[in-house]
């Protein structure tokens, strides 16, 4: 590959094996840290040209003209302070680029601010974790398609390959769609890993199933139709063991799970934007329920338990677990596909959403044996369609109807909370429901607040002169 320059500021574990990996794929590196005695080390160790900066007006004196600076620094506050660090030393034409995980919202004001001096300012999502990112992340770039095209070849190169050998990384659209896109895939990823918590829970809470018995399953699941990175994930952790005790790890792992707001982000943004995606806000819900870990254990004493043992087939219901697992996936995904095309549609990003699922195939959190059906699926339905009209994906869904609806019947009658199930199962009954409850929400409205309401018989808005309440009948 012809030898590029880059400069890169943020040496943490992220920035310096994003380092490693662009240095190990030809790209000539500036490197530059706020900490001292970090970026000459770093230089000497990767070697291929690689010089270290002792501040950021000796970063940019390494960078031919026009010139592209990569940020991977946390996201909010340390952005900002980075690019006013890095402003009076930028000029018309240089680039910028933001890989963290930024606020869409941050991003697009930074873009208007720094345009004003001609600097582009790209937000490239970058998912994969530390790993990824030396070996090969999928990366979500956002931005000026110039400006994007400029630097690509440099990500193209160090971005991991899909199945097909093509590089997981793509211009996603304009503006903040890079990081709006990796928002959403965040989202996403919390609500795959809500419904294989809930199915460990399943298996080893209410069915009784000892550990070893639970993981086989698991295990089994990552080399079929449920193979993903996050199943290989959680079949890492049941393979692990204690090294003090030998007990299973996760048995010593405490029942809280943090969240670093990406979740969130993605929850209130479908309510921004007008989304049903029940899914991916339960996931963060049930994040939130796992942090009052004292006042569960309090109230399991004062109000008593809830989970009941089952005493029906084991490994029928296991089974059914797998299909509604699957048909769930589907479900979460039909979700964040729909949120990134209703944010596209308002933004004007110009989102191709077979791409975003392209992309996806390899590198990140969320790659599956899905996102090809997922990809085939965005590319041949008509603009504006749920993927769950995607023949393909209805049969997978279909196929476990009977299942997941076991599944969460089971679970409500045993008292397991079951969030990301029930609430995905919902969502899909809703999406295939032609009347709704709406009809009494809208009916209310309009006695208590004269609202108005929309009628089947006749066009326009209209209001009802609705009989007095009487109070209850005394027959």
């Amino acid at each position: 590959m012809r030898s590029s320059a880059l400069g890169l500021m943020g040496l943490g574990v992220m920035g310096a094996n994003l380092a490693r990996n662009l240095a190990r794929n030809g790209a000539r590196l500036a490197l530059f840290d706020t900490a001292s005695g970090v970026a000459e080390p770093l230089a000497k160790d990767i070697g291929a040209g690689a010089v270290g900066a002792d501040d950021i007006a000796g970063l940019i004196a390494a960078l031919p003209a026009p010139r592209s600076v990569m940020l991977m620094v946390p996201a909010g506050q340390p952005v900002d302070d980075a690019l006013e660090a890095l402003r009076p030393h930028l000029g018309a034409g240089d680039i910028v680029i933001d890989g963290g995980n930024s606020f869409y919202r941050d991003t697009q004001r930074r873009q208007i601010e720094f345009a004003r001096q001609s600097v582009h300012v790209l937000g490239f999502g970058v998912s994969g974790g530390a790993e990824g990112a030396l070996r090969g992340p999928a990366i979500m770039a956002g931005g000026e398609t110039a400006a994007v095209a400029s630097v690509a070849p440099l990500f193209e190169a160090i971005a991991a390959d899909a199945p097909d050998g093509s590089a997981c990384f793509a211009r996603v659209g304009a503006g903040a769609a890079g990081h709006f896109v990796k928002s959403v895939h965040n989202g996403i990823e919390y609500a795959h890993m809500q419904l294989i918590a809930e199915t460990w829970h399943l298996l080893r809470r209410m069915v009784g199933m000892s550990h070893e018995e639970a993981r086989t399953i698991f295990a089994r699941w990552a080399e079929g139709e449920l193979s993903s990175f996050l199943m290989e994930c959680a079949v890492q952790v049941l393979d692990t063991r204690d090294p003090e005790s030998g007990v299973p790890m996760i048995e010593r792992v405490v029942d809280t799970a943090e969240q670093k707001g990406t979740g969130q982000w993605t929850a209130n943004a479908a309510l921004a934007y007008g989304v049903a995606a029940p899914t991916l806000a339960e996931a963060v819900h049930a994040r939130c329920l796992s942090a009052l870990k004292s006042d569960r254990l309090a109230n399991e004493t004062a109000l008593g338990p809830s989970t009941m043992a089952f005493a029906g087939d084991r490994m029928a219901l296991t089974a059914a677990l797998g299909r509604a697992l699957l048909a769930a996936n589907i479900a979460v995904l039909a979700q964040g596909f729909a949120l990134m095309r209703a944010a596209d549609q308002e933004e004007g990003w110009g989102v191709d959403l077979a791409t975003v699922a392209r992309v996806w195939r390899g590198g990140c959190i969320v790659r599956s044996e899905l996102l090809e059906p997922i990809a085939e699926a965005c590319a041949a339905l008509p603009a504006g369609t749920n993927l769950l009209r995607a023949p393909a994906l209805w049969r997978m869904v279909s196929a476990g109807d009977a299942a997941w609806r076991q599944v969460v019947v089971t679970a409500i009658a045993h008292g397991v909370p079951v969030p990301a199930f029930a609430s995905s199962l919902s969502y899909v009954d809703a999406l295939r429901t032609g009347r709704l409850w709406a009809d009494m929400i809208a009916a209310q409205r309009d006695v208590f607040g004269q609202h108005g309401f929309t009628r089947l018989d006749k066009p326009g808005r209209h209001h009802a002169d609705w009989a007095p309440y009487t109070g209850a009948d005394k027959g």
